[in-house]
């Protein structure tokens, strides 16, 4: 085994793991020489502004139907097993294991020793095993970067190996195609073959940390973003895509806690990674000035295309995939929290782009609501967002992650009503979708009318106003709110068919009372009383 600046304990725990390359093996490289490496592979280039760009191949996202989970004496009666939970046989894991190393001992690897979470007293220690030098640059940029005096008795608890070229047999291998992602909670590894696309990496973490936080530390883990004010007042921001996360949770005032996954425990919200891992689909300057400025020197960009002639990115092309990403440190962004961990949450905002135009741009929900809603996670996509939507379409995700989640979403749900009482934060749903009607009638929630109900909000600004309820979804609408005009916070009254809304909040409110039905089991009575009228 060939070794350029590993030293000789990270050498003879490869070994135990029948890791023993006859090529050499790269360990814990800088971004210039992964970038320099990747070069000279030929598999990327930079653009103008000196950041590397690479085409994850044929996957430009993650496969969820060939995300494995091993059923074992472990897993069988704690894994919440449904679409997103695929159970596979302990010994198909063995075998690809086996045969996955037999097929990185013939090749040239990169080793990342790192961590996850930023809380220490909640830190995994991760080792991750590429077969290229730009899928180690992602881990980099994604996980915690440990100093050099914590290296000399780094022990890894997980194992990350993943190599974009190998391919399973699914005849022989228990797969469903060439493509894999497998995830053993009793050997501690995640192995991943046939996929390019280095979110795999990332949310097979993030899927790991789901199980173990809330069964083993007490502590709820989420899909979200989180900022904290000069106060130490910190909010949390869940959301699908589309519904604004990113943008509302970038707030200059506000110091940036991380963009996507945290844990909650009792005195804290943590970040669990080190990076950014943002969209840049129609990215620019103006919108996202912190997201544009990261795409430098270290920043790692996927499948985007130039304008021609030139090595500039056009952020509008979608020829390769409508999910271009970057993935960057954490300090790149200018207002990051170091390290990030942020005070007791005040806090918590759902947001949803309603394109039905039937929820309040602004409503404060109650604890049992609030778990319901949650559960739900929803959003309604418009039409052209995707093939064959032509008129608005009810989107569910569990806890806004429902593809991360090993566990029954009323675990989470229960934690985060628990939570919320105890510390008596305020959640709050807000709408930046559609008022005035739905998508084709209605107009899009100005984002200037959605800043100000938010920041109202966090100041305290809504907390003796008077409130009326929802008369089918319950929540409680303000009658005012500084900055916004007071027609539009009850949308019914934006309408100008008022039997027309009534319809279609109870039509509405029926999608969510059927969706709800897979987690009617696993919940309290008091989620289910929440449910919207239908």
């Amino acid at each position: 085994m060939s070794i350029t600046t590993m030293t000789e304990a990270p050498l003879r725990a490869l070994e135990e793991i029948g890791l023993h390359s006859t090529q050499p093996v790269h360990y814990q490289l800088p971004p210039s020489e992964l970038t320099s490496q990747t070069l000279e592979r030929k598999e990327g280039v930079l653009n103008d502004t000196g950041a590397l760009l690479i085409n994850t191949g044929e996957f430009t996202g993650r496969s969820p139907k060939d995300k494995f989970t091993v059923q074992d004496e472990l897993t069988k009666d704690t894994v919440h097993w449904n679409e997103f939970n695929i159970p596979i046989e302990p010994k198909f894991f063995d075998r690809m294991q086996a045969k996955l190393l037999d097929y990185l001992n013939t090749k040239e690897i990169w080793v990342r020793d790192c961590f996850a979470c930023a809380d220490p007293t909640y830190r995994l220690n991760i080792r991750v095993i590429n077969e290229n030098p730009w899928s180690n640059l992602f881990a980099y940029n994604m996980f915690l970067r440990p100093a050099d005096d914590q290296l000399d008795s780094f022990k890894p608890e997980w194992h990350i190996i993943q190599a974009p070229n190998f391919k399973a047999d699914p005849a022989t291998d228990g797969t469903r195609q060439h493509n894999f992602a497998m995830v053993s909670f009793t050997k501690k590894t995640i192995l991943i073959g046939g996929t390019g696309y280095t979110g795999e990496m990332k949310k097979g973490i993030f899927t790991i940390l789901n199980y173990i936080l809330p069964q083993e530390k007490n502590v709820l883990s989420m899909h979200c973003s989180a900022n904290m004010g000069k106060d130490g007042d910190t909010a949390i921001f869940f959301g699908l895509s589309g519904t604004g996360k990113t943008t509302l949770s970038a707030d200059p005032n506000r110091s940036l806690i991380g963009d996507d996954e945290h844990g909650w425990t009792d005195s804290a919200v943590f970040n669990f990674e080190g990076g950014c891992y943002a969209k840049t689909i129609d990215l620019s300057v103006e919108k996202e000035p912190e997201i544009y400025k990261a795409i430098k020197p270290g920043a790692l960009v996927e499948n985007v295309s130039f304008i021609t002639g030139t090595n500039k990115i056009d952020f509008s092309s979608k020829a390769i995939t409508e999910n271009t990403r970057v993935s960057y440190p954490l300090s790149f962004i200018s207002n990051a929290l170091e390290p990030s961990v942020g005070k007791m949450p005040k806090n918590i905002f759902f947001l949803t782009a309603d394109a039905y135009g039937i929820l309040p741009p602004v409503s404060k929900l109650t604890a049992g609501q609030a778990m319901y809603q949650f559960i739900s996670g929803y959003t309604a996509k418009v039409a052209g967002t995707e093939a064959g939507v032509t008129e608005p379409k009810a989107t569910f995700s569990a806890c806004f992650g429902a593809p991360f989640l090993p566990l029954h979403p009323g675990r989470y749900a229960e934690m985060l009503g628990k939570k919320m009482t105890m510390h008596n934060v305020n959640v709050w749903m807000i709408n930046t979708g559609w008022s005035g009607g739905p998508y084709g009638i209605g107009s899009r929630m100005k984002l200037g009318y959605t800043r100000a109900m938010i920041t109202a909000a966090l100041e305290g600004k809504l907390d003796h106003v008077e409130f009326e309820a929802h008369p089918v979804f319950g929540m409680m609408m303000p009658k005012e709110c500084p900055g916004v005009p007071a027609e539009i916070l009850n949308p019914r009254n934006t309408w100008a068919d008022k039997a027309a809304y009534d319809t279609k909040a109870v039509n509405l409110a029926k999608q969510f009372i059927k969706n709800f039905e897979k987690y009617a089991g696993g919940v309290s009575e008091e989620i289910l009383a929440a449910a919207p009228k239908g």
